[in-house]
């Protein structure tokens, strides 16, 4: 294992917000993997960046009628500032659009040029004839040959997993027309996967059937067994990084080539700023390269990046590749077209400064090794039960004890063996488990220390054996203040916001795991503890159930066919509706009202009588185009003045996509006037 520690984290699409599935999966396990490292003395690089290329960039842009750099220049900050505030301690987070990566992309694309290493071939592709482009993977959908799903994607499908090619897909449709398209021929680069079988069945199948996780290593013994084949390095598109030949004009290199080169670009750029040389930990046998990812990237790190890293021929290859698995919100799969989310953003300005809390709910329910499923009503347990009450009881314990007591002062004491046994067990747990991966069991390792805490201070009971002994209670809160300063430092990968509280409370600094392993005493006696708040402040019902409503009017607005249309209005009875008078009426003469742009004057036959009816539909009619017209008259609504004018009934129209207005009319040419209606 190497002093040296290259961690990466899957870059996110810049396409959108990032969600708690993207947190719980990627981002804060990288997190407190590359705190962790940094405290045991590592020397970590931890990169990350907004992918900027991807097809769903461009699908975003049509929809919203901008520019794909709109789209990216938008969504690049809002992911940036959400990982920040929540303490995703990044040493760079870029973007795959600087002339940096786009250099450093094109010149790992020439090297492998150069060396022979690419296959040209003609092919035909998907092309869309009203569209006149090239279909990227993305924008074909069709059935799934695996499972039969109707909206699976030309590159993968996201109900069963599969990894797919276009031409795979059953009745496949153009996502830009809605057309069935053609096949055309094409040149495109391609790397040959199937040379590198054999390096990869020895580097990942015998090398690391071991100390992988067993999902990452079945998934890539799984494409091994079924054979690799060419894989097109770049694609027919005019949003990516320019493929640097001759003669390639409307090409760029395929979103999975350029991506994950993009760990390389941002290391460059960190390590100019840091007097660093970016090749100590890109292409020395004494760096540690750790992807953190999803399961849907398994291949990409896995697979096609590890190959083109090969065929290159200077660089490392990763030691290890912790895939996690999804994450569910409330029994629900998280999707960012449904809007079924909870977006980082929107947490942080919900909750303001309680990071912390969603960083531990989140960890406690990691996709490890399954799919999981994050719940409001448990996000509020984890909080009340177990930080506040537990975490937040304890630390508040020692401190308000301490200050009433013994003037803020760590009383004098001994630290017994069995107390000395439980730190050091969860010292050496919490780092045994995060240097396997397994931040569930590291987490549970650091609140068996809480736990052990609270029972120490009930079976002592201070607060009762002062009234006789000073010396007794003191020397229980000496314990007390040492489990609590090594609970300060422990919490510090997992909830860096919490220690740093924890570090002012107590006047301690940060130390080095090694140091928090070697000390005998962690908090001197006669070292001052300061008065401080409670940690944690519970989480009421009624911010709960609020979250909740909002993700209730997601699914509601996800059931609407038309997505402009208002929602329902309040309920009525059957009672109530009998009473609406609906009848189908002549209008009979029409004219402006004066001085009001938006009215008419309306004389209506309704076949019950002859009334005046004043409507706010001079903008989408002329009186004369509708003079004649057969229409549907709310009949028993009570009259009321309009501009002086007595109007007694109403009109139904509806809206029509251009803004304007139109009638709801019988569906008869003609019927008598007067005929009630429902």
């Amino acid at each position: 294992m190497s002093n040296r520690k290259m961690i990466t984290a899957a870059l996110p699409y810049a396409n959108g917000p990032v969600h708690i599935g993207h947190l719980a999966g990627v981002y804060i396990p990288a997190d407190v993997y590359a705190r962790f490292q940094r405290r045991s003395g590592k020397d970590v690089a931890f990169i990350c960046g907004s992918d900027e290329h991807g097809i769903p960039i461009t699908i975003r842009a049509k929809k919203e009628g901008v520019t794909p750099q709109d789209i990216v220049d938008k969504y690049h900050e809002i992911i940036k500032k959400s990982f920040s505030d929540l303490g995703i301690s990044f040493d760079e987070y870029s973007r795959t659009t600087s002339k940096n990566h786009h250099d450093t992309s094109q010149d790992f694309f020439k090297v492998l040029y150069e060396k022979g290493k690419f296959t040209e071939e003609v092919s035909e592709q998907y092309f869309d004839e009203q569209a006149n482009e090239f279909l990227a993977d993305r924008y074909i959908v069709g059935t799934c040959p695996n499972c039969g799903n109707e909206n699976a994607y030309g590159d993968q499908c996201e109900k069963c997993g599969s990894t797919l090619s276009p031409s795979e897909l059953i009745n496949p449709k153009s996502m830009l027309s809605g057309n069935v398209p053609i096949l055309k021929e094409t040149k495109n680069w391609y790397l040959p996967l199937n040379e590198y079988e054999d390096f990869l069945n020895e580097w990942i199948i015998e090398g690391h059937k071991d100390d992988w996780k067993p999902n990452v290593y079945g998934q890539v013994k799984s494409w091994l067994n079924d054979g690799l084949k060419p894989r097109a390095m770049t694609r027919d598109l005019n949003w990516g990084v320019p493929v640097p030949l001759p003669n390639a004009d409307g090409k760029v290199l395929y979103v999975w080539f350029d991506a994950p080169i993009g760990y390389i670009s941002f290391t460059k750029e960190w390590a100019a700023k840091n007097g660093k040389d970016w090749k100590d930990y890109w292409q020395s046998e004494n760096s540690d390269l750790v992807h953190f990812i999803g399961k849907d990237n398994i291949v990409f790190h896995c697979i096609i990046f590890p190959a083109m890293m090969k065929a290159h021929g200077d660089y490392i290859m990763p030691t290890n590749v912790p895939a996690f698995e999804f994450l569910n919100l409330e029994n629900d799969k998280i999707s960012t077209s449904r809007n079924w989310a909870v977006w980082a953003h929107e947490y942080v300005q919900d909750f303001p400064g309680q990071q912390d809390v969603l960083r531990y709910a989140l960890l406690s329910s990691a996709p490890e090794t399954k799919d999981n499923n994050f719940t409001w009503k448990d996000f509020q347990t984890k909080n009340n039960s177990e930080l506040v009450n537990k975490f937040g009881n304890f630390i508040n314990r020692v401190i308000s004890f301490t200050n009433k007591n013994f003037e803020g002062k760590v009383p004098n004491g001994i630290l017994d063996d069995e107390s000395r046994n439980a730190i050091n067990t969860a010292v050496n747990d919490v780092q045994n488990y995060l240097e396997k991966y397994e931040f569930r069991n590291a987490l549970n390792a650091f609140m068996a220390l809480v736990d052990y805490g609270n029972l120490y201070l009930q079976n002592a009971e201070p607060w009762k054996t002062i009234k006789d002994d000073i010396n007794v209670a003191g020397q229980a809160m000496f314990v007390g203040a040492q489990i609590a300063a090594v609970t300060a430092q422990l919490c510090e990968p997992f909830m860096p916001f919490t220690a740093d509280k924890l570090f002012g409370y107590f006047n301690i600094e940060k130390k080095n795991w090694s140091d928090i392993q070697n000390s005998e005493i962690h908090i001197e006696i006669g070292h001052k503890i300061e008065e401080a708040p409670l940690l944690f402040n519970k989480i009421e019902d009624d911010v709960i159930e609020a979250q909740i409503q909002k993700l209730e009017d997601t699914k509601q607005n996800n059931k609407k066919t038309n997505p402009n249309a208002n929602p329902m209005k309040e309920e009525i009875t059957f009672d109530d509706f009998t009473k609406i008078d609906l009848r189908t009426a002549t209008i009979i003469e029409a004219e402006k009202v004066e001085k009001a742009d938006k009215l008419l004057k309306l004389t209506v036959d309704t076949g019950v009588d002859v009334r005046t009816v004043v409507s706010g539909i001079a903008e989408s009619f002329t009186p004369e185009e509708i003079i004649g017209k057969q229409v549907m008259i709310l009949l028993n609504l009570a009259p009321r003045k309009i501009r002086g004018i007595e109007s007694q009934g109403m009109l139904l129209l509806t809206t029509k996509p251009d803004g304007k207005l139109s009638f709801v009319t019988p569906d008869d040419s003609h019927v008598e006037n007067g005929i009630e209606i429902g």
